[in-house]
Parts: C-alpha cells; structure tokens; sequence
C-alpha cells in the first residue's frame, strides 16, 4: 500500500502562487507516474500535470505556462508550482500516484485525500 501525504493548498487572491507537495511512503513498487487532478464543485475530476519516472511532464492546456511540475525521486515527492493563479483554478486538488509492484509488475493508482486551493478574485 502506498500513502500520500499533501500540503500546500490555500486560499490566495488571483495573481497570487500557491505550491502543492505530495510525499508518497510505503512503497513497494517502482513509480510509473506522479502528479496532480483537480475536481471542482460540480465537475469531473480532471488532470492537472503528470511527471514520469524518466522526466516527462503532461499538463492541462489551461494551466500550461502558468503552473510547474517537479519531483524529488530520494524523497518520493511531488511539488506543483501554481503561478499567476486564477478564480477558475479554484478546486480540491488531488496527488496521484501510479506504481508497478516490484513482486508481480502489476501497475495500482493511488491518491491523496486531497487538498482545497481558493483563489478568490
């Protein structure tokens, strides 16, 4: 089992930056993806940005340019930078963690509690 451990989130006026960070510990499975999905009242759960286990990163179109994903591989944690932020990013923002048991290779998502960011106009 793996255990997902989020901070960060706020509330902060339009303009402002907020950063997110998710620790993941528990593992025993190599990583095949980390990163962060939103779901704002009344809407579907969307992707926000994912980082691979060699390095490439996915973002939403409505956040590119604005908003960075990173992660620490000793410390099994991911950070999101949310930059120039804006009322519509309002959500609870949710750390995603996909991994492969070392034991059998087979591949289990995990994800956090989640974390509220207000961004208030």
């Amino acid at each position: 089992q793996v255990q997902l451990v989020e901070s960060g989130g706020g509330l902060v006026q339009a303009g402002g930056s907020l950063r997110l960070s998710c620790a993941a510990s528990g593992s025993p499975f190599s990583i095949n993806a980390m990163g962060w999905y939103r779901q704002a009242p009344g809407k579907q759960r969307e992707l926000v940005a994912v980082i691979t286990s060699d390095g490439r990163t996915n973002y939403a179109g409505s956040v590119k340019g604005r908003f960075t994903i990173s992660r620490d591989n000793a410390k099994i944690t991911v950070y999101l930078e949310m930059n120039s932020l804006k009322p519509e990013d309002t959500a609870v923002y949710y750390c995603y963690y996909s991994g492969r048991r070392y034991s059998t290779q087979i591949s289990y998502d995990f994800w956090g509690q989640g974390t509220q960011v207000t961004v208030s106009s």
